[in-house]
């Protein structure tokens, strides 16, 4: 097996995930870190995979781009020639959820605060939700040990002082 990363990036439309990820199953491709979001109007997905030997990358990417669910879309499959397994860095510890009104610099500050105590950002995730007018804002971190208390009351100070409220849960 061969590592690959796989993005796609196009229109939203519904099917998107099942389209590829059935393609790829009948390919023979194991999905391993995989994410999916709606941007705007468009749609990312991308995905670090365990590619049979016998296919080469290029026919993957052709297939995938015979998928009507993909017509226009931007396909790319790459190796990936990083460690496909996460370490310690990589290890959820704690989720932190961060919502109210916009703030201009809100993820700027936060992700500095987790910085400051030397945790990971394995995964975030931004939206604003206009009709409920909120900007909600999740992160999935790493904190080392001895430092999560600290770290997440200094995470609810900030938030607070930007007039946000904040969630966190031990994972």
């Amino acid at each position: 097996m061969s590592t690959a990363l796989i993005s796609v990036f196009c229109s939203d439309r519904t099917g998107l995930v099942a389209a590829i990820a059935g393609r790829l199953f009948d390919l023979g491709v194991n999905l391993g870190d995989t994410s999916f979001a709606m941007l705007g109007t468009g749609a990312e997905f991308t995905s670090v995979c365990d590619i049979p030997p016998a296919i080469p990358l290029a026919e993957i990417e052709r297939d995938l781009a015979a998928l009507p669910e993909l017509t226009g879309a931007r396909i790319t499959v790459r190796p990936f020639e990083l460690d496909a397994a996460h370490g310690q860095l990589g290890r959820i510890t704690h989720r932190v959820v961060v919502s109210g009104g916009d703030r201009p610099g809100l993820v700027a500050r936060l992700s500095e605060v987790f910085g400051e105590f030397q945790a990971n950002i394995v995964r975030m995730d931004a939206q604003q939700l206009p009709d409920q007018g909120l900007y909600v804002t999740r992160f999935s971190v790493a904190i080392p040990p001895g430092r999560a208390d600290t770290c997440l009351a200094t995470i609810a100070n900030t938030a607070g002082e930007l007039n946000l409220s904040c969630h966190t849960e031990a994972i």
